[in-house]
């Protein structure tokens, strides 16, 4: 049986799912857990796996998920799914908005919302697995269903990497994710190569000598040694990167003093860092830590800059061969709604999981924007403007047909390497 005929068959009982899944991701939707907070949903997602007969592993990594379905011999498939929400006001006005809060890493109580769907990716996965589940004499293999706490921090999949994943799942073919983004519903998107970004943050603190703002010449002022700083910085994309080579480097906070008349001894920049290949990435950070060590020297700073790291992700470098070989499984089954997906200045921590595991990988997109709302705000030049992108308050993925979307899409591209000859 070819894939495309085993997906045919497995996607026959896409309306018994649909039944409950649209009930499961309202409920999940009205209901978000922050990073690291999971534990509700990571159950909820464990009791139906249990009941579709996958093997399951729970709090791997701290609230993570891997449930395992082996069906004799063949590939082993890994598709990962994403469950975390994040701190933002839900303002849709849905009448399953989430009015949920929640106290924060830093203490903090603050509002929870699925703005970046999160909650589209976790009910399409268990979608898929009861799919497959109900199918096993259509596909050989194994079916790895991955729901990875804390992808907003960056550091949910390297901690279910570091909890010994490899051991649990054994030897993987192939892995793949999605994401839901803000174009019409009903699509895919695919690229091969870079689609995703690697981001780092840094918070860079520079000493100087405080006194009394009279006075400066007894001081060494770092708000002139910072604002030399930034404006130097300038250069590292524009002057050290080739212009067909993407990069960001933004300065988004500097603090120093706390009143007019008074010439601190620090003062603290936090940047952040967008780059789509670890050399470009080696080669902007190293820069800027240049930078700041020589403009330090030349304020004659009392002592060397201090550097942290944080809020880091991995870029997402899609494997051409495994892209297509999904490429042509979605056409069968989309047709002219699978597309083309453009270079992302997003970030995400979804390729820890692949390059621990050393195998190939391929991370796609799904449409959640309501067709008509998108043709209209497209014809008017407004697609920035009336168009909720992911992290907005505003953000809602209509719940149709953005799950049955992502459902089939997983479903298509896993049977691209199980199904049965």
């Amino acid at each position: 049986m070819s894939s495309g005929s085993a997906t045919a068959t497995v996607l026959a009982a896409l309306g018994e799912v649909r039944e409950w899944q649209e009930d499961f991701y309202r409920h999940l939707h009205q209901h978000p857990e922050l990073s690291h907070q999971e534990q509700r949903t990571a159950a909820a997602v464990a009791e139906r796996l249990r009941g579709w007969g996958f093997d399951v592993h729970e709090g791997i990594g701290g609230t993570g998920v891997v449930a395992i379905l082996r069906n004799g011999d063949g590939p082993s498939v890994l598709l990962r799914a994403d469950m975390d929400a994040l701190p933002v006001r839900e303002q849709t006005g849905l009448p399953y908005a989430s009015t949920v809060t929640a106290t924060d890493q830093d203490g903090n109580e603050v509002p929870v919302m699925h703005a970046c769907g999160h909650d589209v990716h976790t009910t399409c996965l268990l979608g898929a697995g009861a799919l497959l589940a109900g199918a096993t004499s259509d596909w050989s293999g194994t079916v790895v269903a991955l729901f990875q706490p804390a992808e907003e921090l960056g550091d949910g999949a390297r901690r279910m990497v570091d909890d010994d994943l490899a051991a649990l799942v054994g030897t993987v073919d192939v892995a793949l994710a999605q994401h839901v983004l803000p174009i019409p519903s009903g699509q895919v998107g695919t690229r091969p190569g870079p689609v995703l970004s690697a981001a780092d943050s840094m918070r860079i603190t520079v000493h100087g000598r405080g006194g009394h703002g009279s006075m400066p010449q007894a001081t060494i002022d770092p708000v002139v040694l910072a604002a030399m700083i930034v404006v130097r910085l300038q250069t590292v994309v524009s002057r050290g990167v080739a212009p067909t080579d993407p990069a960001v480097l933004t300065v988004g906070s500097i603090q120093a003093g706390s009143k007019s008349n008074v010439i601190d001894d620090h003062a603290i920049l936090q940047l952040n860092v967008r780059s789509y290949s670890d050399q470009t990435r080696t080669a902007i950070l190293a820069a800027i830590q240049r930078i700041v060590a020589a403009e330090c020297q030349a304020s004659g700073s009392p002592k060397g800059p201090d550097f942290e790291f944080f809020d880091r992700f991995p870029p997402t470098d899609n494997d051409p061969s495994t892209t297509a070989r999904v490429r042509a499984a979605f056409e069968h089954v989309f047709g002219d709604s699978a597309q083309d997906l453009p270079l992302q200045t997003a970030s995400e921590d979804f390729s820890d999981v692949p390059r621990a595991l050393n195998v190939p990988y391929t991370y796609w997109a799904i449409g959640g924007i309501d067709p008509d709302a998108y043709q209209a705000a497209a014809a008017a030049g407004r697609i920035a403007q009336d168009i909720p992108v992911n992290h907005s308050p505003n953000f809602a993925p209509v719940i149709q047909p953005t799950l049955d979307t992502g459902t089939k899409a997983l479903v298509a591209a896993a049977l691209a390497w199980l199904a049965k000859d």
